[in-house]
């Protein structure tokens, strides 16, 4: 269904259009998707879209082209500034804007930028919607208007009254806790909103140049925030757009996804929970001994939502960090979970409430010259059919191409971290001859 939508694209990717801003991703581009897609819910009275971006120094350009864009197409272009990705539908939903654009390219380096767009409903574009924004790109180019550009004040007071009405009743005194900001678009909601909740917050991470987002911080580089636990409970680090977070207990132990996602699951006492297939066997063995149906969809926060909307359920997520309330808004929001991992711990502590057993996993990332050669590697496709039936009944072998840049997965779970790393290894080993 999404996923087949998703393979005849040109422009858009499993989370919106990402490239080398100024390159791929130049002024021009970023006007045109803005102008086609505004003209898209373009009715009798202007289109009044969002505009919110992250921390990069190639932002200001990439909105001033967007802003132009929208107005372009007849609508009026409302600038947030500078918020976490999940303000953006939160936003919507609650001042009834006709769509939003996020400028961010989540946990890429500087270098990189991206456009994810949300409708009216505050739910990330399907794949029909995007390709019939590339269409009016390619083929049939809205006619131009005159529409208006303004700057809107209070966004982010907006976003984090919305945290503090959901949390209303977390008390986070006497915790000690590390925030890192990944010096992108958190480094001013997270330490307010934990800090207003009563929290003695530790900020690292939290001082963006433009380019420094994700430079050896946040959620992709953990080494940074653990040098920080001691003398801490917790710490959450989020990536570039705040639409994720990972977690490191008091021992310095990594909580990934999967783990905070079952807590949260436990906590909420839900039904099912929506999961990628990169999420670990161990969740699926925690989920089943406790009743919880689990629906399984490919990579991306985009088809947890699709499968979530479709089951009418609260809760979902992904090993990367993007947990799904729904409850409190149709995305993926770093700083919620990272709350709700709070309000699910009470007054415990995270290095002794794991949800789950994870079985030992290996993830390695290998950069090719074409993701999408993997269909044709039939070498490749061979040996993950013998390693995986090695390890049927023990564990399971998953390759996929990355959906944002050039890049295979090589997922690997076994018994033991070492036969993970052998088999993944001899897997990367052979995608790395077969596809540089």
């Amino acid at each position: 269904m999404a996923a087949a939508g998703a393979a005849t694209r040109k422009l858009f990717g499993t989370d919106g259009v990402r490239g080398v801003a100024g390159e791929f991703l130049s002024a021009e581009l970023s006007l045109a998707l803005a102008r086609a897609a505004t003209a898209r819910v373009q009715g009798r009275t202007p289109a009044r879209v969002l505009v919110i971006r992250d921390t990069r120094e190639s932002g200001a350009m990439l909105e001033a082209a967007v802003a132009a864009g929208i107005a372009a197409a007849g609508g009026e272009a409302l600038l947030g500034g500078v918020l976490p990705t999940p303000a953006a539908p939160l936003l919507v939903q609650r001042r009834g804007y006709d769509l939003a654009v996020v400028l961010s390219a989540s946990h890429n380096p500087f270098q990189d930028n991206g456009i994810k767009f949300f409708g009216g409903d505050g739910f990330k574009l399907d794949d029909a919607t995007e390709l019939e924004i590339e269409s009016l790109i390619e083929e049939h180019p809205p006619a131009p208007r005159v529409g208006t550009i303004r700057r809107v004040d209070g966004a982010l007071a907006h976003y984090l009254e919305a945290l503090q009405e959901r949390f209303e009743a977390l008390d986070l005194r006497g915790r000690r806790l590390v925030l890192d900001c990944a010096n992108g678009a958190t480094y001013e909601a997270a330490p307010r909103i934990f800090r207003q909740l009563g929290a003695d917050v530790t900020v690292t991470a939290a001082e963006p140049n433009g380019r420094n987002i994700n430079a050896g911080c946040g959620s992709t580089h953990l080494d940074h925030v653990r040098a920080e636990i001691a003398g801490h409970d917790a710490a959450f680090a989020f990536d570039g757009d705040g639409d994720r977070v990972l977690a490191v207990d008091r021992t310095g132990t990594v909580v990934d996804g999967d783990e905070l996602i079952a807590l949260a699951a436990e906590h909420l006492d839900v039904d099912g929970v929506a999961v990628t297939v990169m999420t670990n066997f161990g969740f699926h063995q925690a989920m089943a001994a406790r009743g919880v149906e689990v629906a399984t969809t490919p990579v991306g926060d985009r088809y947890v939502l699709e499968a979530l909307r479709e089951r009418s359920w609260r809760l979902g997520g992904e090993q990367s960090g993007h947990i799904i309330d729904m409850a409190f808004v149709p995305s993926g929001d770093g700083i919620a979970a990272a709350l709700l991992a709070m309000e699910a711990l009470g007054s415990g502590d995270l290095h002794e409430r794991h949800a789950m057993e994870k079985l030992p996993q290996r993830l390695l990332n290998v950069r090719v010259r074409d993701r999408g050669a993997l269909d044709a590697a039939a070498a490749v496709h061979a040996a993950v059919e013998r390693e995986a039936a090695a390890l049927k009944g023990r564990g399971r072998v998953l390759l996929r191409p990355s959906g944002t840049e050039p890049l295979i997965r090589v997922m690997v779970e076994a018994p033991t971290m070492a036969e993970a790393e052998d088999v993944s290894a001899r897997l990367a080993a052979l995608v790395e001859s077969a596809l540089t």
